[in-house]
């Protein structure tokens, strides 16, 4: 499709999607959100911008081959899973450590590892599937 309005709208767009992922991504593991709605959130940045460009445009705009990143994210999730069973507790257990930053206390543990090893799963598998479909449609 070559209408510049959907073009520009979808440079603008794929931005704010992003930055929003990012923030459902780190919020998820405290609050609502987390890594499966995120990477949803990113594989529609992805389709819309093959809709607004091409579907090599697209794929491009990963780098990595989608399987690539499911891969990563299965090992990450995996081994986010291992420290609680070396620290003596049962698998999948959430180990947190406590930062401070700027004078406020923030929480990081396994549970934002996982998270992350989903959100990149999401991101391959339904990165596959949409272009996939816009391929059998093209």
């Amino acid at each position: 499709m070559n209408s510049v309005l959907l073009m520009t709208t979808a440079r603008l767009l794929i931005s704010i999607l992003l930055l929003f992922a990012i923030f459902l991504l780190v919020r998820g593991h405290n609050a609502p959100g987390g890594g499966f709605i995120a990477g949803l959130v990113v594989a529609s940045a992805v389709g819309l911008y093959a809709l607004a460009f091409d579907i090599r445009s697209a794929r491009s705009l990963l780098r990595v081959h989608p399987r690539t990143i499911i891969a990563v994210g299965l090992l990450v999730a995996v081994l986010s899973a291992l420290p609680g069973m070396f620290s003596g507790d049962p698998f999948m257990t959430g180990i947190w450590v406590d930062f401070s930053v700027g004078g406020e206390s923030v929480k990081l543990g396994t549970p934002l590892l996982f998270d992350l090893g989903v959100f990149l799963v999401v991101v391959g598998m339904a990165t596959i599937a949409l272009l996939w479909l816009a391929e059998e449609e093209g």
